[in-house]
């Protein structure tokens, strides 16, 4: 029987990764690690944190100018994308954009470096972000936590949860997650979720997200998947306003639609908002920040961020 890796390709993201018939993905491109540091251009500081003590979670912090040492802003919990496999926090493609992202929307941002598959298998990543999102909420008593800017700075009454693509459905879980601990009487508050050009399934097999699961026994139906699936998971979400973002030739563009349409038929009650960048694809906006869609895309995400509760 002849045991030689599968060369029949089920999907194709060169430069970036491969996947083989047989479940194998294969990395061709590498990711530098970008320093945290005072950007000159923005005045954002940034620092890395290394989450105690098991699986070696990480996240990267942004602070923007404040006018005074306990100024509070809100906080923007950002998970990047990379189909699950390639990508990271400290990549120079988003350390530049985590730095315009807090200095435009002036909030913290916590940019989370999780365990990538296929070398750490689902559910690795959303068990990643899931304990950088309890980190941050571990300074919300009495600020008491082990990292000052978030305790001098954060208000913890305007969390956001965002990410685009794989990140945006990290980003998901975890706000599913949150929507079971935090009550609507709690000083802990999420005031939104941004999802940017959203990977979410579509009810048939995925050949990535198969690909990176331990087995085959998770459903094209499983929530983190494809939580439109899920009426009553979605009815049930804590936060009062999502922003879907899609852009017109996004390869995955009608998986967000499905998911708008999911979430305005279901019963939750917050206010629902969506916008699309026209002629543009996947996450156009991460190679290109300066260009003038880009910067469109960046302000209907600071207008949300800065929108007044009220």
């Amino acid at each position: 029987m002849d045991s030689s890796p599968s060369t029949e390709v089920l999907h194709d993201s060169y430069p970036y990764f491969r996947v083989y018939k047989d479940g194998r993905i294969e990395k061709f491109a590498e990711f530098p690690y970008t320093p945290p540091s005072e950007d000159p251009q923005t005045g954002v500081k940034s620092k890395d944190i290394l989450i105690p003590p098991e699986n070696n979670v990480s996240v990267r912090l942004y602070l923007p100018r404040t006018t005074t040492p306990d100024e509070k802003l809100p906080i923007i919990i950002y998970i990047h994308g990379g189909a699950f496999v390639i990508e990271s926090a400290f990549s120079p493609l988003y350390h530049p954009y985590l730095n315009s992202l807090a200095a435009e929307a002036k909030a913290i941002a916590v940019s989370i470096e999780y365990r990538l598959a296929p070398e750490h298998p689902i559910p690795a990543c959303y068990d990643d972000s899931w304990i950088a999102f309890e980190w941050v909420l571990a300074h919300a008593s009495s600020a008491q936590g082990p990292e000052a800017w978030i305790n001098n700075h954060a208000d913890f009454a305007r969390i956001f949860l965002a990410g685009d693509s794989a990140g945006a459905n990290i980003a998901h879980d975890v706000m599913v997650r949150a929507s079971e601990k935090i009550g609507p009487g709690d000083e802990v508050k999420i005031a939104g979720m941004i999802l940017v050009h959203p990977f979410f399934g579509d009810g048939k097999p995925d050949k990535i997200f198969s690909s990176i699961a331990p087995d085959s026994s998770i459903s094209c139906d499983d929530p983190r998947l494809h939580p439109m699936a899920h009426p009553d998971l979605l009815s049930r979400l804590v936060c009062k306003r999502v922003l879907v973002l899609t852009a017109e030739k996004d390869f995955i563009r009608e998986r967000s639609l499905l998911y708008y349409s999911a979430l305005k038929k279901s019963r939750w009650d917050g206010e629902l908002e969506m916008m699309e960048t026209e002629e543009e694809g996947h996450c156009f906006h991460l190679p290109n920040p300066t260009s003038e869609r880009a910067r469109v895309l960046m302000k209907r995400i600071v207008t949300f961020i800065n929108q007044d509760p009220s």
